[in-house]
């Protein structure tokens, strides 16, 4: 499984059919901007211990060009997260 930044974490190298594209709008910045922050995001849950193998990061372009990163997550990766987001939480001071 070759994952975004050699993580792990299963991805994609883009969608190309993921929607209509418009003459003039750089899609390519966006998209090559999401591969790189997709890559932060599976360095740093590799780093907390989430099982690579419950992770999907896909990097796209939205409408507008912009970048954006699609994650899927299995059902012991999503909990593992909410735990993990929970603690950061709780160490913020932003327990609710």
């Amino acid at each position: 499984m070759g994952g975004l930044g050699g993580d792990g974490f299963e991805g994609e190298a883009a969608d190309l059919e993921a929607g209509i594209w418009v003459r003039g709008v750089d899609y390519l910045s966006g998209w090559r901007d999401a591969r790189e922050a997709a890559a932060e995001l599976g360095g740093a849950l590799r780093l907390v211990g989430v099982e690579a193998a419950g992770v999907r990061l896909r990097a796209a372009s939205g409408a507008d060009g912009g970048g954006v990163v699609r994650v899927e997550l299995s059902v012991a990766a999503a909990r593992e997260v909410a735990v993990l987001a929970r603690v950061a939480a709780a160490r913020l001071g932003r327990v609710g």
